[in-house]
C-alpha cells in the first residue's frame, strides 16, 4: 500500500501539472471545453492506473449517443470521479458543488472545461447553476450529478436532493442512472493513503420523465440504483 501511495503522488504530480500546462494550449483551438474534458479523463486514467485500480464496465450499450441526458450516480469515494471520467465513454460535464471549483489546478481545470459550478448555501445563485445546466443539456451535451450531494457512509444510498430531477425534468431529457462500486476503500477520507482495488461502473436503463415530477424520478432513480447495487 505504501509503495503504491509513494508512485501515486510522485509521478501523479508531475503528470498534473504537465497535463495542466497542455490543457492552457488546447484554448487557443477550443474555447468550448471538450478538449480540456479530454485531457482531464486522460489525466483521471492515468491516475486511476498508478493506483492499481482496475475499471469494469457493465450496460454500456444503456448510454444514448445520439441524444442528451441527465447522468445520476452514487457517491461511495473520492475515486468515483477520476473512474467516472476517466471510463465512461462519453463527452459529458459535471454539475458539481462550488468549493471544487476552487481547488488548485482540479478546479481550475473544471472551469475551463465548462463545468457547472452550484453554490449550495445560496439559493438565486443554485438555481442560476441549474438553469446553465439545463441550456448545456438543450444543446446536446449530458451532464452527470451525484445526486446524494456527499459520499455516503458503508455503501448507504443518503437522501437525494431534488435539483437534479428539476434539472431532467426542465431539460426534457431522460435520466440515466448509474452505480459505482469498489472505490470507497481506495482513499479514505481524510487520508492521502491508496489502496489498489477493483471497481465496477454499471449504467441503468434511461428513465424517461415525461408525466413525472421530482419526488416520483427521485423514487424511480433510488430505486434503479439500488437495484444495480444489488446486480
Amino acid at each position: 500500500m505504501y509503495l503504491r501511495t509513494i508512485l501515486v503522488w510522485t509521478l501523479g504530480l508531475p503528470v498534473t501539472g504537465v497535463l495542466f500546462l497542455v490543457i492552457l494550449l488546447s484554448l487557443l483551438i477550443d474555447r468550448e471545453g471538450g478538449r480540456v474534458h479530454s485531457i482531464g479523463a486522460l489525466w483521471c486514467r492515468i491516475i486511476v492506473k498508478l493506483s492499481g485500480v482496475r475499471v469494469r464496465l457493465k450496460g454500456v450499450e444503456n448510454l444514448p449517443s445520439e441524444r442528451p441526458v441527465v447522468m445520476l450516480s452514487n457517491h461511495r469515494g473520492a475515486f468515483d470521479i477520476p473512474v467516472l471520467q476517466g471510463y465512461l465513454p462519453l463527452q459529458f460535464r459535471w454539475v458539481s458543488k462550488k468549493s471544487l471549483f476552487k481547488i488548485p489546478v482540479v478546479g481550475w481545470s473544471m472551469s475551463l472545461a465548462g463545468y457547472i459550478s452550484i453554490d449550495r448555501e445560496n439559493s438565486p445563485r443554485a438555481y442560476r447553476g441549474i438553469i446553465n445546466a439545463a441550456k448545456k443539456i438543450k444543446k446536446g451535451t449530458p451532464v452527470l450529478i451525484f445526486p446524494e450531494g456527499t459520499r455516503s457512509a458503508a455503501g448507504r444510498l443518503l437522501p437525494f436532493k431534488k435539483g437534479p430531477f428539476f434539472l431532467a425534468r426542465k431539460s426534457g431529457v431522460d435520466i440515466v442512472p448509474l452505480c459505482v462500486t469498489g472505490t470507497e476503500d481506495i482513499m479514505k477520507k481524510g487520508s492521502l493513503a491508496i489502496r489498489p482495488s477493483e471497481v465496477t461502473v454499471t449504467v441503468g436503463r434511461p428513465i424517461p420523465t415525461k408525466g413525472l415530477d421530482e419526488e416520483a424520478l427521485m423514487d424511480k432513480t433510488r430505486e434503479a440504483i439500488k437495484g444495480l447495487l444489488g446486480s
